[in-house]
């Protein structure tokens, strides 16, 4: 799947204003059946900007330094095991009891007794109603009365109108779906009964709640909620827009014919429509009302309106005559009501844990309770305490919606302009009183509250967290104003709070240091100071920083080297005597070994032109190239399995693993510590790791454990360590995140004793930091010596291929610890045409 697009909250959490700005965005693919729904996963919008050396990194939360993309998961989803959820997986599930069994079993009997009658049970529902009364249950304190309102009608609700609203909210949010084409009905028997029920007026007990104006808010995020009504969809659509939105493109045609329209696509037809709408009023310009009789004032200022309000009254007639006739062509529609959605995805957030889920999420929670798996041993907790109150909650919302607006003028739409980067500014400016206060509160819980190291995961819910992000990103914004005093005090703050984003600490230290090398002498002058004294007073205060920045606990060891090179560089310019410099030889990087591989490419004669056009050779060189593995058996294979070949005709024995033996080292080597007890990090009994592991709260929770750890590596007990793990789990095949029960245990026993244990210890410790973000760029090919007691990681570039920044960082980091780098260049000594 595409990851290109950034990561953004639920689109419908953004206000009317925003979406005036921006689009609604995709929760999921709109499919033409409901067969070909069930194979479908989301794809959330989601970019980066490209790593600087300027500002501080403008990352999004799914883009570590020098990373890539990662898939979009809700930490509950990337917790659970690789399980089958495409639409035969689904199938089977819901056909696996041919028994009949009564209408009244609740969720948690079904999923007990594995008993699922097609037409009476849906898998979606299913999952809809699981989030739905475990919010409620262990939750419901969050959702006030006229909300839980809401909720009962919906349980009022039969399983076809159920279904129904499910399938729409996995679908394309806030948009209009034509009734004849939704094409539901496998599962549900009568569509249109189910869709008037959706659309049918429901009475509150009392009016929905406003929630108030949030720091950095455009608007109230529930300014439509304050009504005594609701229904769960609507039915009548009230512009043009939306209905020429719904027409086929033979539609449109029809329509632009009629109305002398020119276009040639859906877009182009759809604007000229929309325009022609908005002119065709100046064609039927009324007669100038002005020219009147004198009269008194009051007459003229209200005949001086009147001409505007018969423009605007013969515009809305040319609206209405063209929305009646494509209603007339679409028939009847259908979209889902705010109200209730906006409530429903709160249930959500809740339940995830995450703004981020799917129809994957939904479903795979199931599925991996469904599947025969044995998993490891640890505590449920799932406490009620990750939201404190609705106010915090509402308060998250609205900072989520704030966040995607900053996203949006930073990543959407290429480089910002200056309107936008001031906008951020101004969040940030709004938003800064209220994030020192939550700083305030927040350590009062850290000191008062939490214990067991539950406090780095539960601060990802509190608004300060997103509060903090944009803080960091307008620190950009100020750069590019060149408003370094700002964004010196800025940093200064980000760096006094340590509770939230540890893992931005590195680049934060990194930038302030340059700050204090280049401009703060100029921007902070005192005049009672020679200049060059203010230069190297300024420049001492950088070398503390990156001193600073080393010494800290929480500054990652991607950060270390750079810091170190600036310690070096402002100690020289400062003329620090020798004896008082910092050595940093011993871990000086060396440059990867090259080593030239020669083979015999295969290239196969293609088409000369492709469906899609383009150059063919251009196509051809950035896809996988195909060798013959003539250090093997002769056959054809990757490039990647031909340089393995001749590393082993060479003596070496490795693994085309790329970042797979990593991972089991990592998770035979922590198992424990994966899953010590940390409150709500382990919430439900199908979990292949805690839910933090994928954030920056996993390492700061278990600190002293990870360190612990570390030691006994370093001292060489891996290998006991692993033995211990095996032997406890292999047998039941344990589903552990990263463990690939593949690998003999015999090789693994041999490669840690090849291994350095301070370079091993130095990598798991990379891991444990940023897990997520380094899952990605290691090198291919994995190899290892047991004669010599020495490994060697390979990166595999055929022709063209470049290194990726993730990919430069592994390198970094393995250089760094002592373990040997080559770059293995694959280079054709002849090519065979096929």
């Amino acid at each position: 799947m595409a990851r290109r697009p950034i990561k953004h909250p639920i689109s419908t959490h953004i206000t009317e204003a925003l979406h005036a700005h921006a689009s609604s965005a995709k929760r999921m693919k709109r499919l033409k059946s409901s067969e070909s729904l069930a194979s479908a996963i989301s794809e959330s919008p989601s970019t980066s900007i490209p790593l600087s050396d300027t500002p501080v990194t403008e990352l999004c939360d799914g883009v570590a330094p020098g990373g890539d993309l990662d898939p979009v998961e809700t930490p509950l989803e990337s917790s659970l095991p690789d399980v089958r959820s495409d639409k035969e997986a689904i199938e089977e599930y819901e056909s696996s009891q041919n028994a009949a069994r009564t209408l009244h079993q609740d969720i948690e009997d079904r999923l007990g007794q594995r008993s699922w009658v097609r037409g009476k049970s849906s898998i979606y529902v299913d999952a809809f109603n699981l989030a739905l009364e475990t919010v409620l249950q262990d939750e419901g304190e969050l959702f006030d009365e006229a909300e839980m309102a809401v909720f009962k009608e919906w349980q009022k609700l039969d399983y076809e109108v159920q279904h129904l609203y499910v399938r729409l909210f996995l679908r394309k949010i806030s948009a209009w779906h034509r009734i004849n084409r939704l094409g539901y009905h496998n599962d549900i028997s009568d569509l249109p009964a189910a869709v008037e029920t959706l659309q049918a007026l429901r009475i509150l007990p009392r009016p929905l709640s406003v929630t108030e104006i949030a720091p950095g808010e455009l608007l109230p995020a529930d300014e439509a909620s304050s009504n005594a009504s609701f229904s769960f969809a609507d039915g009548q659509i009230s512009t043009l827009e939306e209905a020429s939105s719904l027409l086929s493109l033979e539609e449109l045609k029809a329509l632009a014919k009629e109305a002398k329209l020119v276009g040639k696509n859906k877009s182009t037809l759809r604007s000229s429509l929309l325009r022609m709408s908005r002119e065709q009023s100046g064609f039927h310009r009324p007669p100038d009302q002005d020219q009147r009789a004198d009269g008194d004032a009051d007459d003229k200022e209200i005949g001086s309106k009147t001409p505007t309000r018969n423009l605007e009254l013969v515009r809305s007639n040319q609206d209405e005559h063209y929305l009646r006739k494509i209603i007339s062509t679409i028939g009847p529609c259908i979209r889902l009501s705010i109200i209730p959605l906006r409530l429903f995805e709160r249930v959500h957030l809740v339940f995830y844990r995450s703004t981020e889920w799917s129809e994957k999420s939904l479903t795979t929670i199931i599925l991996a309770r469904m599947s025969k798996r044995n998993f490891p041993e640890y505590i449920v907790c799932r406490s009620a305490n990750i939201f404190p109150s609705r106010e915090l909650l509402t308060e998250f919302e609205a900072a989520v919606r704030t966040q995607y607006r900053v996203d949006s003028i930073l990543e959407f739409n290429g480089r910002p302009n200056n309107e936008g980067l001031q906008e951020i500014v101004d969040i940030a400016d709004g938003i800064y009183p209220r994030w020192m206060a939550l700083l305030k509160e927040e350590q009062r819980k850290e000191d008062q509250v939490y214990d067991g190291g539950e406090g780095a995961y539960m601060r990802h819910f509190s608004p300060a967290w997103i509060y903090t992000r944009i803080i960091h990103k307008s620190t950009a914004a100020l750069a590019r104003f060149k408003k370094y005093e700002l964004e010196y005090q800025t940093l200064n703050a980000l760096l006094d709070q340590t509770l939230f984003h540890p893992a931005r600490r590195g680049a934060w230290y990194q930038r302030r240091a340059l700050l204090e090398e280049h401009y703060m002498a100029a921007q902070m002058t005192q005049e009672d100071k020679p200049t060059d004294f203010q230069k190297k007073e300024w420049k001492k205060a950088a070398l503390q920083t990156c001193i600073e920045g080393l010494q800290d606990r929480e500054c990652h060891i991607i950060y270390h080297f750079d810091l170190q090179k600036r310690i070096i560089k402002l100690e020289k310019s400062l003329k620090v005597v020798r004896r008082e410099q910092h050595d940093f030889d011993h871990l000086t990087l060396s440059p990867p070994y090259l080593r030239i591989v020669e083979g015999i490419q295969v290239r196969r004669d293609d088409p000369p032109q492709s469906l899609h056009g383009g150059d063919t050779e251009t196509k051809r060189r950035s896809g996988k190239t195909v060798w013959i593995d003539e250090f093997g058996d002769g056959a054809e294979c990757s490039v990647e399995e031909m340089c393995l070949s001749y590393y082993r005709s060479r003596g070496w024995k490795g693994f085309h693993s790329e970042g797979g033996i990593l991972r089991t080292l990592f998770a035979y080597l922590f198992y424990d510590v994966l899953f010590l007890f940390i409150p709500n990090v382990f919430q439900t009994a199908y979990q292949t790791c805690p839910l933090d592991l994928h954030t920056d709260g996993f390492y700061a929770a278990r600190l002293p454990e990870i360190n612990q750890r570390l030691v006994a590596i370093t001292n060489g007990s891996a290998a006991e360590l692993i033995r211990a793990v095996d032997a406890r789990c292999r047998e039941k095949q344990t589903c552990i995140i990263g463990l690939d029960w593949a690998f003999a245990l015999s090789d693994i026993l041999e490669i840690v004793n090849c291994f350095d244990p301070a370079a091993l210890a130095t990598i798991c410790q990379v891991m444990a930091q940023e897990y997520r973000h380094r899952g990605g760029g290691v090198p291919d090919l994995f190899l290892w010596r047991p004669a010599r007691q020495s490994v060697v990681f390979a990166e595999v570039k055929s022709a063209n291929d470049r290194l990726s920044d993730t990919q430069r960082l592994w390198i970094h980091v393995l250089v760094g610890a002592g373990v040997d780098v080559e770059l293995c260049s694959a280079v054709a000594k002849e090519v065979r045409r096929l």
